[in-house]
């Protein structure tokens, strides 16, 4: 088990879930939505932590080697299956397709010692729908996720990939959570999964009364973005930028909106900051760019 490092005044904050290698047509890059939300925000001023596991193979030692060549700190299982992988197929508007690897080694992780330890000091925690298509890892992920304290940011980005979820599965996770973030798309299979009509406004209005969040945060595409909370809506469109790929631009969105709301700014300058930062995610290349 790699050790956390002392803790420092920044805000420290968690993604919980998968971590692998996006295998893009240009070669492979480090992802898993929680690891990238970890990426940005690590870079935007946080105490970041990845709380994953990777297989005993080379697919494991080069992904840790680019956890802490970007200076991400980590809570990471070595367990007996490979290291996760994702083929992704880039659209021509740059938009991914992904094809996930089954029965890897995030699908094993365990509630550590040491992973409810940081949960507990925690500001911000990432998770999704994703990482908990096995009944080992949503058991890991529901626990760590209960010793995070009420003042935390628990964010649920639903992240719904192919058959990965179901309602309970959702609803359980929305119970531990106080934000929920999805895409319009996921919007439409969440009303689906719950019966529900109405506006994109009534329909998070209705998740946040239902389950108690402080906030919903919608992302539409290359058109516009909103984040709702219970007494103010901010909505934005995209800027336009030349599109390279759109791989982790959502989970740098997310990232930035924490990170300026944990520094004190406002809802409407923290959203200002999350459509900055997602639109330079979009003209790079892969999750992880390199900041200047």
């Amino acid at each position: 088990m790699e050790r956390m490092k002392q803790q420092n005044k920044r805000p420290v904050v968690v993604g919980i879930g998968e971590l692998l290698w996006d295998l893009l047509p240009t070669g492979k890059t480090a992802g898993g939505a929680p690891i990238n939300f970890v990426y940005h925000a690590s870079r935007l001023g946080a105490e970041g932590y990845a709380v994953s596991a990777i297989g005993d193979d080379e697919d494991g030692v080069d992904i840790l080697k680019e956890l802490d060549k970007n200076s991400i700190q980590y809570l990471i299982e070595k367990v007996p299956y490979p290291t996760g992988t994702v083929k992704v197929e880039l659209k021509e508007d740059g938009i991914p397709e992904y094809t996930i690897t089954e029965r890897v080694a995030w699908d094993h992780m365990s509630p550590t010692s040491d992973a409810v330890d940081l949960a507990e000091r925690a500001d911000a925690i990432c998770f999704g729908a994703l990482a908990q298509r096995s009944t080992q890892s949503r058991e890991t992920i529901q626990a760590i996720l209960s010793f995070a304290p009420d003042t935390a940011y628990r964010l649920f980005d639903i992240n719904l990939r192919q058959h990965y979820y179901n309602k309970g599965l959702i609803e359980e996770s929305l119970y531990l959570s106080n934000v929920l973030k999805m895409n319009s798309d996921e919007m439409n299979q969440l009303k689906e999964l719950f019966g529900l009509n109405g506006t994109e406004d009534e329909i998070a209005a209705w998740f946040m009364e239902k389950y108690n969040l402080k906030m919903v945060v919608l992302t539409a595409g290359a058109s516009y973005s909103t984040v709702y909370t219970p007494d103010e809506v901010s909505t934005l469109p995209i800027p336009e930028v030349e599109v390279v790929d759109t791989v982790g631009a959502g989970d740098a969105f997310s990232a930035a909106l924490i990170m300026s709301l944990l520094n004190g700014g406002t809802l409407k300058d923290a959203h200002r900051y999350a459509v900055k930062i997602a639109a330079f995610v979009c003209s790079s290349k892969g999750a992880w760019p390199a900041y200047e």
